[in-house]
């Protein structure tokens, strides 16, 4: 899968004091897989407390275009997920957002 037009970004963001998820990991990792060519989400992970909210993060991630509005993304995330680490989801996807134009830019001028 991993190839020159594939790109692994990670952001992170503190989780929310006395929720499961907070107790295991403190913080909450999203990672994503994306084509940069086309800006596609190609594969998602984050270190949530349930397999169940990691699956639905994830599902709702794949397939998305960082090329697309990114507020767009934002704007489901808030209206589909209603756990606790919403806050900690979005500002983690906010920091691969604000470094995905830069290394888009660095790949395609290298």
């Amino acid at each position: 899968m991993a190839n020159e037009t594939t790109v692994l970004f990670s952001g992170y963001a503190r989780l929310p004091s006395g929720t499961v998820s907070s107790e295991l990991y403190g913080v909450m990792a999203l990672v994503l897989i994306v084509d940069i060519q086309t800006g596609r989400i190609l594969e998602a992970d984050c270190t949530l407390s349930t397999r169940l909210a990691e699956r639905f993060v994830t599902r709702l991630l794949v397939g998305q275009n960082l090329n697309d509005k990114p507020e767009n993304l934002i704007a489901k995330i808030n209206q589909v997920y209603q756990g606790s680490a919403k806050k900690a989801i979005i500002t983690a996807l906010r920091t691969i957002i604000d470094k995905y134009p830069a290394i888009v830019h660095t790949k395609i001028h290298s």
